[in-house]
């Protein structure tokens, strides 16, 4: 799966935004087209454009709910099984990278950068493989 973490980059590289990139080099896996990926993402990058949280993070939880959602749209039961390996996923990125926190993440006001956007990019993809892509 080192493909897809290489894509990931190359998405970034193309002008994707962290979200878009992480999101389009695994969507396929869960029948999603690239440009519906692509579309879905576009706000989440930057920190959902307001340095909050990292837009690597945002695509992970995306791909959780692509994988595992049961898609019941009149008694939905997946929540609780998506809410819970999410989390797994956000505390393996912070537990990584002190933060998921694109403000934290760069530094910004801190002048401390905890990661690169490149970084985190590449440790969102490694999680999303060992945790969605190994079963």
């Amino acid at each position: 799966m080192n493909d897809r973490v290489d894509q990931v980059l190359v998405n970034h590289d193309k002008g994707y935004n962290c979200a878009q990139a992480v999101a389009c080099a695994y969507a396929d896996l869960y029948h999603v087209g690239e440009a519906e990926a692509f579309r879905a993402m576009e706000a989440f990058g930057r920190g959902m454009g307001a340095m909050t949280t990292c837009g690597a993070v945002s695509a992970m939880t995306y791909l959780v709910g692509l994988k595992l959602s049961d898609v019941n749209l009149d008694k939905p039961k997946s929540k609780a099984v998506c809410y819970k390996i999410a989390t797994n996923m956000l505390n393996a990125f912070k537990e990584k990278n002190q933060s998921t926190e694109c403000r934290e993440l760069k530094g910004v006001g801190t002048g401390i950068m905890l990661r690169t956007c490149d970084g985190c990019m590449e440790d969102a993809a490694r999680i999303v493989e060992e945790y969605l892509l190994n079963d």
